[in-house]
């Protein structure tokens, strides 16, 4: 039985003569569909109705308790039970804590380049952002200190930092401790909230993940936000906020939550089955084996086919590999790239303020295998020839 266009969750399958480098997904034939259908009949085989009701403000108790065991193993400090709370994802928690900490027209710090989705979900508050340059270890700490001391002369109070410090979007890059112990003690030292994108802190490639920023901050400068979404399955919609207990309590008594409960209590109790029943770890083995070998065919399509010139980072994680062309403006090359059936994500999207990627472009390996991601390369290739000679 085929899915009708409208139920997919692809954007690929209404264009199925382009392999759509820019689509940051999971490969559906990764996804646990038999595990998490055990896991939900799990759910409602314990927890009965409770599973189906409105649910806690912060998430129910199992989940929350499996995270702190786990953040507690792999992190080295553990959440106390009102520093933690489960959410409908990242982008709904960010959304909820900028409406919770931010008023209209406060200044939110980005680094730059980065995610360009939480962008305007800033944008939607609308609060003024500031872009922070990034470099080889992370962002400029000298520029974003002269950045804080500039906004403070005209008046501005920056409110908080969002950033993606492990295996940054787009990037791909990680910042280097240094980095990390610097940016956490300025956030201290000039009272500014830091708001940590940690959504690819599981898919780790090449050797062990850093750690978070908020496991070394001290308590309430740091509020991080995690997610199942790329470790276990987007459609589940659901994540978690470690933070101080004072952002928590304004997140579980928000009219939100004091309205409707828990954001997603039904996906939250059969993630909790699942991952109680040891099925979390396996996942996660073999999607990094399988994005870690999709890594690699692209990264050694870009060096069969492009030009020498190009600039390529190899990520140690997450999703995407940023790759720079001198010399070629990646909106112009896009239709030309489209219309030999290969697309990504033209670079100048991921700043905030389009002060730069114009050369750069963001590409996905997750989605397709290893075959089509070299076919995708040879393509681009094309592409970028046809645009040197116009």
């Amino acid at each position: 039985m085929t899915t009708p266009h409208h139920l997919s969750d692809l954007h690929a399958a209404l264009r199925p003569s382009v392999i759509d480098l820019g689509l940051g997904h999971p490969d559906p034939t990764l996804l646990p569909l038999d595990a998490i259908r055990r896991a939900s009949a799990r759910a409602v085989a314990r927890y009965g109705a409770h599973a189906l009701g409105y649910g806690y403000a912060t998430g129910p108790g199992p989940l929350s308790d499996w995270l702190r065991h786990r953040i507690a193993q792999h992190e080295g400090r553990a959440p106390d039970a009102d520093e933690i709370a489960i959410t409908g994802g990242i982008s709904h928690a960010l959304d909820q804590l900028i409406t919770l900490c931010t008023k209209p027209g406060d200044v939110a710090m980005v680094e730059s380049p980065t995610y360009h989705l939480a962008v305007r979900i800033l944008r939607d508050r609308p609060l003024k952002l500031a872009a922070v340059p990034y470099n080889a270890d992370g962002p400029d700490v000298a520029a974003l200190s002269a950045l804080i001391g500039r906004l403070k002369q005209e008046g501005e109070r920056p409110r908080l930092l969002y950033c993606v410090p492990t295996f940054n979007n787009p990037t791909g890059k990680c910042w280097s401790d240094a980095v990390r112990r610097e940016v956490v003690q300025l956030a201290v030292r000039e009272g500014f909230l830091i708001v940590e994108d940690d959504a690819y802190r599981e898919l780790a490639y090449d050797g062990p993940t850093p750690s978070s920023l908020w496991s070394i901050a001290p308590a309430g400068s740091v509020v991080r936000l995690g997610s199942f979404s790329k470790s276990l399955a987007p459609g589940m919609r659901v994540g978690w906020i470690t933070a101080d207990r004072d952002v928590i309590a304004r997140y579980a008594t928000c009219g939100l939550m004091d309205s409707g409960g828990g954001p997603n209590q039904f996906a939250a109790m059969a993630v909790a089955a699942y991952c109680e029943a040891g099925e979390f770890d396996p996942q996660v083995a073999q999607l990094r084996a399988a994005y870690r070998t999709r890594r690699d065919a692209l990264l050694n399509a870009i060096a069969i086919h492009l030009p020498a010139g190009c600039e390529v980072h190899t990520p140690a994680g997450g999703f995407f590999v940023w790759l720079r062309l001198p010399g070629v403006s990646a909106r112009r090359l896009l239709p030309t790239a489209e219309a030999m059936g290969v697309s990504f994500v033209p670079g100048q999207r991921f700043f905030c303020d389009g002060q730069g990627g114009e050369d750069a472009i963001r590409l996905a390996f997750t989605l397709y295998p290893p075959a089509q991601l070299q076919e995708a390369v040879r393509r681009l290739a094309q592409a970028v020839q046809a645009h040197d000679q116009n």
